[in-house]
């Protein structure tokens, strides 16, 4: 009876303590939603105001990661956004409402800044994300559809922008802390900062990160070091010079057919270990941002980069090597006027980029470099465009439009002709894009809004170099594609402690890009446009706080993406006894209808947080055929948190147990088309983590 009564006593108070614990920051966010501001559709504006489909992710959501590794994380409470990672760390499948998803890997249609500099090459493809130290990431805008079209050819899914640490409000000031946890997953990182004047501060980070993998042969490694400062002379000019070194080395375990999944699914594909298939980049980033107000109604922003890249890949084929020098810039001029019950904000700007890529192909035997050259290349690109912004703002109403021009220029110099053939030549592409949107605030914490625009996404550098005649060369069939879309939505508060932000869409593309084999020439991936499709779907977010110290969220996502063909489109298969054709309205590959994020956290004292999250997904198909005998089968995962914070001293100290996949379910973190069969790439099952962060 007394055991009883100290457990009921003791429970009776975490209660009280909990329900008198103070609000996490997380919930200013959705408390004050008028008071939010997005930044990167190159005029502020406020999200009540914000005629577009947008996410923001702030502090507390990005440091409730089990490990600070991967974008994957980040974005786990953004509808519509899909994350394949392809081998349990940091080499990822990137995609938006279905733009991208038949890309090997990577990011294709979606912009991505990193404190301003722009991560994507001129084709609008970015690699990778090592470039960002997810544990110095502050927060994240995620624009979706047609709202980003104001970055051209690189942002017809969306744009994600994120913002890193800025010098901290001390003379100096550290962060130091890392995490462990299954098949040797580590990663440490330092962060300084401080203020050296009233004008100036800075904040310098290196962070190194490691792993296994869950599967034989995707073991990682890479170094992150940045440096950041921040210059305000005056109220009227900031400028923001960041310097950024990556050098990251992934092995690749490639896909396994069905039957492998099913039996041995941690074993990689026969060819990955034999050749030693991996990725290795080095890249280091100048760069610079800045704004300067000319007067009370007249500003102008500006920004210029450099980088350098060194990559290489070792795959089954080809052993490449890749020297990357790019450079790149923007310049906008905004002007403000008011008039009686009005506001009028236009701007006018052009971005540049320029990329020169000296290449270099030789076979891979068992990844050693022979002395024999296949290629020999170099690749010009460049990008210029040019776009004009108009906003109209009255007391309810927020009309918001642009107009973009872009002209993408590619041009091959085929260096290696003892053939006697030539295969140099250049590709052009060009198009005009726009949307137009409004939002109508129906109270102060309520908003619906309603747009329409219009993207294209060119030819990537590494699908224009997969040239189907010749080991160089341009491939010169592949065209541009082309979407069109609308979206309409509402966003508010209910009761000051519930958040909603719901969204239809509908999205058409022609000319969708999709992979393909040759018969006779092995297991070369070449790609081609393969027709139309037409997208729908309804994206949900909300976060609910009865009390302050506990809190839901969830994330749901519904994707209807169908391909619109007028004649089925073959599947080349390396078993020419399989026969497989796409046919009109069968599901784009890779594309879930389901997808969906739930969190529950509860404050048990002030200061240690529980979560519980639940991660599921649909079926989905490998390719366009739809075979239900090749399907990726649904799963539903369940993930547990335990995080505790105290102060001592005007320092304070993070830690944090967690748990992913606690009922160790066996399931497929990425599938792709295949003519072998190797469609499948299994995700990792149980894993746990332990991890630390001292703020000094």
């Amino acid at each position: 009876m007394k055991k009883m009564f100290l457990i009921t006593m003791f429970a009776g108070m975490c209660i009280l303590n909990a329900q008198n614990a103070p609000a996490p920051d997380s919930l200013r966010f959705y408390l004050y939603p008028g008071s939010v501001t997005i930044h990167e559709p190159r005029i502020a504006l406020p999200l009540m105001r914000t005629p577009f489909s947008v996410s923001l992710i702030e502090k507390d959501n990005l440091q409730n990661a089990a490990k600070f590794i991967c974008v994957d994380e980040a974005v786990r409470y953004v509808p519509g956004v899909k994350v394949d990672n392809q081998a349990d760390g940091e080499r990822i499948h990137f995609s938006i409402r279905g733009q991208g998803i038949l890309s090997e890997h990577g990011v294709r249609g979606t912009r991505v800044l990193l404190d301003g500099i722009p991560v994507n090459d001129p084709t609008g493809f970015a690699a990778d994300f090592y470039d960002v130290d997810w544990s110095n990431v502050t927060s994240l805008e995620v624009l979706k559809g047609a709202g980003a079209s104001l970055y051209g050819g690189s942002a017809s899914a969306g744009l994600i922008n994120i913002s890193t640490l800025n010098g901290f409000d001390k003379t100096i000031g550290t962060i130091v802390g890392g995490d462990y946890g299954t098949n040797n997953s580590a990663k440490g990182f330092l962060h300084l900062g401080g203020k050296a004047s009233e004008q100036t501060e800075w904040r310098a980070s290196f962070s190194r990160a490691l792993g296994d993998g869950w599967r034989t042969h995707t073991h990682y490694q890479g170094n992150n070091a940045s440096l950041k400062f921040m210059y305000t002379p005056s109220d009227k000019f900031t400028i923001t010079p960041v310097f950024n070194y990556v050098r990251f080395y992934n092995e690749n375990p490639e896909g396994i057919n069905l039957l492998t999944y099913q039996t041995d699914p941690q074993k990689p594909n026969d060819d990955a270990i034999p050749f030693n298939e991996y990725m290795e980049t080095e890249r280091t980033t100048f760069g610079f941002t800045g704004k300067l107000g000319l007067s009370e109604a007249l500003a102008f922003d500006f920004s210029a980069y450099g980088k350098g890249t060194n990559y290489t890949e070792a795959n089954n084929h080809f052993f490449q090597r890749r020297r990357i020098d790019a450079q790149g810039g923007n310049l906008q001029f905004s002007h403000l006027s008011q008039c009686a019950g009005f506001a009028n904000s236009v701007s006018v700007g052009a971005d540049f980029q320029h990329q020169l890529i000296y290449a270099r192909t030789k076979p891979n035997e068992h990844s050693q470099e022979l002395n024999i050259l296949i290629a020999s290349e170099t690749i010009v690109q460049r990008e210029v465009g040019a776009y004009l912004i108009d906003k109209v703002e009255t007391e309810k109403i927020t009309v918001f439009g642009n107009l973009r021009y872009d002209n993408i220029y590619n041009q091959v110099l085929d260096d290696f002709q003892s053939a006697g053939s030539n295969y140099s030549g250049d590709k052009k592409f060009d198009q005009v894009t726009g949307k137009i949107g409004v939002a109508y605030k129906l109270s102060p914490n309520h908003t619906v809004f309603a747009n329409w625009g219009t993207g294209f996404m060119p030819p990537a550098t590494e699908e224009l170099q997969m040239n189907p005649k010749s080991a160089a060369g341009f491939n010169d069939e592949l065209k541009a594609a082309k979407s069109a879309g609308t979206e309409a939505g509402m966003r508010g508060l209910l009761n000051k402690d519930l958040f909603y932000d719901v969204t239809l869409f509908y999205l058409s593309t022609d000319n969708d890009f999709d992979r393909y084999r040759i018969p006779g020439q092995g297991d070369q991936t070449y790609y081609h446009n393969t027709g139309a499709s037409n997208r729908f779907g309804a994206e949900v977010y909300a976060h609910y706080s009865p009390i302050p110290a506990a809190s839901f969220q969830v994330a749901y996502t519904f994707s209807d993406f169908k391909y619109n063909l007028s004649t089925p489109v073959k599947v080349v298969m390396d078993d020419k006894t399989v026969i497989k054709y796409v046919t009109d309205g069968a599901y784009l590959p890779n594309s879930p209808v389901h997808q969906l994020n739930f969190e529950a956290a509860y404050f048990v004292i002030p200061k240690l947080r529980l979560s519980a999250e639940v991660e599921a997904m649909s079926k989905w198909f490998i390719d366009g055929a739809n075979l239900e005998t090749e399907k990726a089968a649904g799963y539903a995962l369940l993930h547990l948190k335990v995080s505790y914070q105290f102060e001592f001293a005007g320092k304070s100290l993070d830690l944090h147990i967690a748990a992913r996949n606690i009922f160790d379910k066996q399931y497929l973190g990425f599938t792709e088309p295949d003519p072998g069969g190797n469609a499948y790439q299994p995700a990792a099952k149980r894993q746990f983590f332990v991890g630390a962060k001292v703020s000094l």
